[in-house]
């Protein structure tokens, strides 16, 4: 399973809240966010190394632009979407999606090549996975 949200985008206004080498970036293709979760990862979800592996090799075989990053940097930010309720049914599952530079601000910024190549993994996923 994919679960499709987004990922908060490295913010140099704010670098501190962000793991440079972990962040995701606008403008480097769709986003997979191999663990979530908020104040030390609590209720957060890991996604195994055999099923990343599998997504790779769909992205790569369908030559999707992707990046991999975590959702907000450990003790400083974070955040949470449904992944870890599918995980507990036994489900293999990563969160997904574009970068946002200024999430839940009044004014949202993505990348349309990032949404293009987001797009593009969702097709590669239904018909590969």
């Amino acid at each position: 399973m994919l679960s499709c949200d987004v990922s908060a985008g490295f913010d140099p206004s704010y670098a501190g809240m962000f793991e440079k080498k972990n962040a995701a970036y606008l403008g480097r293709g769709v986003c997979f966010n191999k663990y979530t979760g908020s104040r030390g990862k609590g209720g957060s979800n890991d996604a195994n190394a055999e099923y990343l592996g599998k997504l790779r090799a769909i992205m790569d075989d369908n030559k999707v632009c992707f990046q991999t990053a975590e959702l907000g940097k450990v003790d400083q930010g974070g955040g949470g979407t449904i992944a870890y309720i599918c995980a507990l049914y036994g489900m293999d599952v990563v969160d997904s999606g574009v970068a946002v530079l200024s999430m839940h601000a009044p004014w949202e910024i993505i990348s349309k090549a990032d949404l293009y190549e987001a797009a593009k993994a969702y097709h590669a996923f239904l018909l590969n996975a």
